[in-house]
Formats: structure tokens, sequence, C-alpha cells
């Protein structure tokens, strides 16, 4: 199967033109993770597919997430064992699938005096989870004494601490692997586009047979045809149900989660802890290369979907509960450098608290045939594409007679995986950090490359060689640039420093040296104007000041 297919707004007019002349069995409203896994579930299954994304890709809930491919341990308070036996299953799918993109992450439960875990509860409670999500070998469970979890995290309590709960999850970049996802789906045939949103539905005898379409880079319309629409838009369900005239019954419940990111020497924990706060809630805290992050809250959210801002009051929130799990630690809004807030589109329960709501997905169809789904979680993607893409299976054969074979995406690499194991990504890191020594690249920069782009990382590093006379570490990010806009769809800077490297919260302090190279390279490629430029220079900079600054006077 080819790989690095060409994928690039340098192409749109071409894109726009298919979407208008072709007849699509399945258009799907929503480039995040749920949509990116049902165009690929779709087209995999021979199905014509179309994916629209009304911003950038994963530029909603699916870039916001806890990054973490896990089983939902939490949820079993809740007694929820389907969604744990699921989702648990998944994780290890999810990384057979793209083992360079979702990392084993060994997880510490600390056993604190009156907190929520106790050691007969927590053991049980992992076991538990190890048979549901059917956990096999180095990865099952362990009870660790008071001082095994003092030697594998220094930093935790020790008057209070009784042991602590040790077992395995998977961490991830969401956003990458939402991208990696809709681009294995071009592998079979998908066409998807970014910037272009859903204004109306065209119907036929009461029926939805198509869409009308805003090309926001071009600011013109255009209409698509298609057997059947499938919206997948994630905190903007509701709104394309009213559009439909079909908002009845249940409802959309959005919560909203907020996440810090603190330099590692200010949070230097060893690996990551999930750990319980005085108000009852989870939390986790998650070294990641540069950076530690933690989070995350859970609460009520009726604002600007576009627009989701972490308050100061949430913030204070993460780094008092810090606070206290770590008393060695202490920490200041000064020093938060990067944070992100995101919205959980959950299903209404009467009487819930925003914690309580249930993660499963349900899949609403109108009567003119608009199938929506909405709820679940990052890990159950690929099970709430099998989900969907059987509804419509049943539909083309009952209407059209067509039969369509069943789900294969768990047998379907990624993009970018060329692995067999986990062995053999760590073993291509040290490999590219070989390579890349001499030129002065650290460990931490090939471990970058690889666990965002996997074997891909070979067509950027054919685009560094071509770099001459420069920085080193502005040479390689225009290799990145390079590669995303003409194998990434990336349009604006913001798509390329927040959604398809993740700097804007991995490694914020690096956007300042690298923002004009990259603006440059923008105004070359793309032909742009300096008023264009300039915008895009102000937008830069207030996306880092909004994740960044939690001086007592934010607005």
């Amino acid at each position: 199967m080819k790989s690095n297919i060409r994928f690039s707004n340098l192409d749109r007019q071409k894109t726009v033109a298919k979407l208008k002349e072709e007849t699509f069995d399945l258009v799907i409203i929503g480039g995040g993770i749920t949509g990116g896994g049902i165009a690929l579930d779709a087209a995999a299954r021979g199905l014509k597919v179309a994916l629209l994304e009304k911003s950038d890709f994963a530029s909603g809930t699916s870039s916001k997430s806890t990054k973490l491919i896990h089983g939902g341990l939490r949820y079993l308070k809740q007694f929820d064992f389907w969604l744990v036996k699921e989702v648990g299953s998944e994780r290890a799918i999810v990384h057979k699938l793209a083992p360079h993109l979702v990392l084993p992450e060994k997880m510490l439960l600390p056993l604190i005096e009156n907190g929520s875990y106790g050691k007969w509860l927590t053991s049980i409670g992992l076991k538990v989870y190890d048979i549901l999500a059917q956990v096999t070998g180095d990865d099952k469970r362990q009870m660790l004494k008071k001082k095994e979890a003092l030697k594998l995290e220094p930093l935790l309590p020790k008057k209070i601490l009784n042991g602590a709960g040790y077992y395995a999850e998977y961490r991830t970049d969401d956003a990458r692997l939402t991208l990696e996802t809709i681009k294995t789906s071009l592998q079979f045939g998908a066409t998807a586009i970014n910037y272009a949103e859903v204004s109306q539905f065209i119907y036929d005898n009461d029926k939805v047979v198509g869409v009308k379409v805003m090309d926001h880079i071009s600011n013109s319309a255009f209409d698509i045809k298609c057997k059947y629409v499938i919206s997948a838009a994630g905190p903007w369900v509701d709104e394309l149900r009213s559009i439909n005239n079909s908002k009845k019954g249940k409802r959309l419940h959005l919560t909203k989660g907020v996440h810090l990111v603190f330099p590692y020497d200010k949070l230097p924990i060893k690996q990551s802890v999930y750990f319980d706060i005085p108000d009852g809630r989870m939390m986790f805290a998650i070294p990641r290369g540069k950076i530690t992050y933690v989070g995350t809250t859970d609460t009520n959210y009726t604002e600007d979907k576009d627009r989701v801002k972490v308050d100061i009051t949430d913030a204070l929130y993460l780094i008092s509960a810090v606070n206290n799990m770590f008393p060695k630690i202490n920490l200041e809004l000064d020093d938060v450098i990067s944070s992100w807030a995101g919205l959980r589109p959950l299903i209404h329960e009467e009487g819930k608290s925003a914690s309580e709501l249930s993660r499963k997905d349900e899949i609403f169809t109108s009567d003119s045939g608009l199938i929506s789904i909405a709820g679940g979680k990052l890990t159950g993607y690929r099970k709430m594409a099998e989900r969907v893409v059987n509804k419509v299976a049943k539909k083309m054969e009952e209407e059209y007679g067509i039969e369509i074979k069943d789900c294969t995406t768990d047998k379907i690499p990624l993009c970018g995986n060329d692995f067999k194991k986990y062995k053999h990504v760590k073993k291509y890191i040290s490999e590219i950090h070989e390579r890349l020594a001499p030129e002065g690249f650290t460990e931490y920069d090939a471990w970058y490359l690889v666990t965002n782009y996997g074997k891909q990382t070979e067509t950027i590093l054919a685009e560094y060689a071509k770099q001459k006379d420069q920085d080193h570490t502005v040479a390689m990010a225009k290799a990145e640039l390079r590669f995303a806009i003409n194998q990434e769809m990336v349009i604006t800077p913001m798509d390329f420093f927040i959604r398809r490297t993740g700097r804007l919260y991995f490694d914020i302090e690096s956007i300042n040296k690298l923002m004009e190279p990259i603006l440059e390279e923008f105004q070359q490629i793309y032909k742009l104007d300096k008023d264009t430029i300039n915008s895009y220079r102000k937008t830069l900079e207030m996306e880092i000041k909004e994740h960044s600054n939690f001086s007592l006077d934010r607005e």
C-alpha cells in the first residue's frame, strides 16, 4: 500500500472539484478522531467516502484530551464494566496499529491515608481491570509497598503514603493519531478536506442526500451529493441536528477538561502518577520530554465552543491538587508555561454531575436519515467507528442491495507504522539519534521525530538534507513544515505549531525561535502578502499568550 500519499492544500482546487463532481456513498462531518475513524473504517470496506472539517483536523476535542489511550480505571467505581472491557481491550489494538505513536506508559496509583482507594479495593479493582482489559505479561498490575512506591516516585508524600498500585496504560499525541488515521483512509480512496464547513443539508423526498459546504479558504460555497451523511462533529453535533430539524429526545451535555503544562524541572516526577484529590476526583501527572503536564478538570460548559479557555480558577484547582499530592513541590501560577482546555461531548443524564456522566457513545438517526454519533472516549474511537459504519452497511444492503464487508481496522497499520513491536520503535529512535547526533541533535530530538512521524521521519530527513547554511533546529523545523504542507494539509502556522507538531503544548519556547523562519516559509510556499503574514504572527502571539499567561489580571 502506498505511503506518503500527497495530501496538500496546494491541491485544494482539485480536491474541491472532485467533491463537487462525484457522488459519494458517505459524507462524514467532523475531522476529529471519531470522524477519522469512521472514514478509515468505511473506506476500507469499499465505500466512497468524503470527510469534511470546518476548521483544522483535530482542532476540537481531538487535540485537547489527556492524550492517553487508557481503559478508564475510574469507571470501575461507577460499575461501568462494559466500557472498561471495551476500551481496555482496545488499548493493545491501537498500540499494535501505531506502536510509534501509542507508547506504553506505566502508571503509579498511590494509596494515601483516608484516600478514595484503599489497598484491598485497589488490588481487587486493578485485578478486575486486568481481566476486563485482557492485560497480559509484564503489564499486569502489581501492588507495591511504601518503600517500593517511593523508590519509583520519591516525590510522593511519605507521611501519608501506604503503598501503591502499579499498572500499564498507553500515551499518545491525540492530534497526530487523528491525522494518521485520516491519512490512512486516503490509502483506501477516501477524500478529506479541512476548513470546509457544512452549512445546510440537501434533501430529496424528505431524505438527506447531500450537504451544502462553505469553503473557508476560497470563501466560496459548493454542494456534495451522497447516499448517507454521518455527523461526527463532537461538541457541534446538536447544532447540526438543529439544522436538520431533528434535535429532540437525547441531547449533548458538554463538560470542560483543563490541563496545565510545567517545565519538567518544576515537577520532576520520574513517571506517570494517577492520584485522587481531596474532592474525590482523580488526576494524572505525566512527564513528557521537556515538560510535565497535569489534568484534568470536569466542569459543565455552556459558553463559546470555538474559544474554550483555561480560567484562573481551573489553574488554581489543578495546582492545589498537585501541591497536595507532592508536598516537596510548590507550584505557582507563574510556573505554568502552557495549557489546553477541551470539551467532552457527553450524553445528558438528568440529575448527574459532570464527572458522573457516562462516557458511552450513542448513535441517533433522524427521520430524514442524518446519522449522528456522540459521547465516547479517545481510546474507543475504532469501535465507535465500527458501530456507526455497521449501521450504514445495513442501510445500504436494505436500500440499495449492496453488501458491505465487515470491519477490518483492527488489522490496518496507521501511516508511519513499519514496526512489528515497540522494541523496534526504540531501536529506530537510537538509529535516528546516531545519524543526527553529529549535526547537533539530541536524543530527545530523535525521540520527538519518531514518536510523531514513525518511518515518515525518513521523508523529513530527506527534506532536511536539502536545507543548507542555517541553524540545524530551524532547518529541521522547515523540513517538518514542507512535509506537513505536502502531506498533512497544513495551511496556517497554527495548524503546524499546535496540531501537527504539538509545540504549543510540549515545546512552547521553541516557537519564539522558529516563528519568523516558519512564517517566511509560509510566505514563500503559499505566495502570501505581508498583511496575511502579519495576521498569522498576531494570531500565534495571541495563542501563546492565551495558553501560557496566568497572571492574576488575565481577562
